[in-house]
């Protein structure tokens, strides 16, 4: 008797366990949830530790990073049926300081339920938005606010990606280097543009399970690797390129840190 007891006990457990689990994953027409961009900033194989890390560049150059910022913005969601979900632009500008670590988890909100493998967005902040009027560049677009030091007021224009440090080799007075790069492309002529796009694919058969009322949102944990900036098609050298800002040369770092993304993993508990 008892074991006819617990077999029952045993069977109606596995029954609601599999009902609660396939309530939780069907998906209804009109269902919306959250889903989670943390941003994971590294050099190389090491976490990236402001001021006390010290790292090695493409020409054995050591140096240690005081400052780690970066725009992200028109985020789009790809889901395994090759379709996209576009956030509403409006809602789809996002500062990460790595000195703010409130800054690295973005949540993103009222998402159609469904299965993503991946991401893409926009590194740096499109020229709609830097030619708006000031009145529509709110929240971390505003540079009196939360876009302190990330615009350049002679230059009308943001700064996309910005990474300073120092360096014993750097040709600077101070020894220190600076990367502020930026630049849309200009308002009634062409300039330097420095925008640019990243797609990045999960590993692997990762997925992004997004479903109404789900207890925790999943997470796309998305590397940034702040080498890139030194190493890749062009590897910087820091005697004769410490300060590199609105010039010239400051497509061969936007073109680095275009490859600077990656998805480590992602999870859904």
């Amino acid at each position: 008797m008892k074991f006819f007891f617990y077999l029952m006990l045993a069977s109606s457990y596995l029954v609601l366990t599999s009902c609660k689990k396939e309530k939780t994953d069907t998906i209804q027409p009109g269902d919306k949830g959250e889903l989670v961009l943390k941003f994971d900033n590294v050099v190389g194989g090491s976490n990236l530790q402001l001021n006390t890390g010290f790292y090695t560049n493409a020409n054995g150059q050591r140096f240690n990073i005081t400052m780690f910022n970066y725009y992200v913005s028109n985020i789009s969601l790809i889901h395994t049926n090759g379709t996209k979900y576009t956030l509403p632009r409006d809602s789809s500008y996002f500062l990460i300081r790595e000195e703010d670590a409130t800054t690295h988890n973005i949540r993103l909100r009222n998402i159609p339920a469904g299965d993503y493998r991946g991401v893409e967005f926009v590194i740096g902040v499109d020229s709609v938005k830097c030619a708006s009027p000031a009145s529509e560049r709110t929240g971390v677009l505003d540079p009196a606010g939360a876009g302190a030091g990330m615009y350049w007021s002679w230059n009308s224009g943001y700064i996309f990606v910005k990474m300073e440090g120092t360096s014993d080799v750097a040709g600077s007075a101070d020894k220190k280097f600076r990367f502020h790069i930026g630049g849309f492309g200009g308002y009634s002529s062409a300039t330097i543009n420095n925008i640019k796009f990243t797609t990045l694919l999960a590993p692997g058969s990762d997925l992004a399970k997004v479903r109404k009322n789900k207890p925790s949102a999943p997470a796309i944990h998305i590397l940034a690797d702040a080498s890139n900036l030194m190493n890749g098609g062009s590897n910087i050298n820091l005697t004769t390129n410490h300060t590199v800002m609105f010039n010239p040369f400051s497509v061969n770092i936007a073109a680095n840190y275009q490859s600077m993304f990656s998805i480590d993993h992602i999870h859904n508990d």
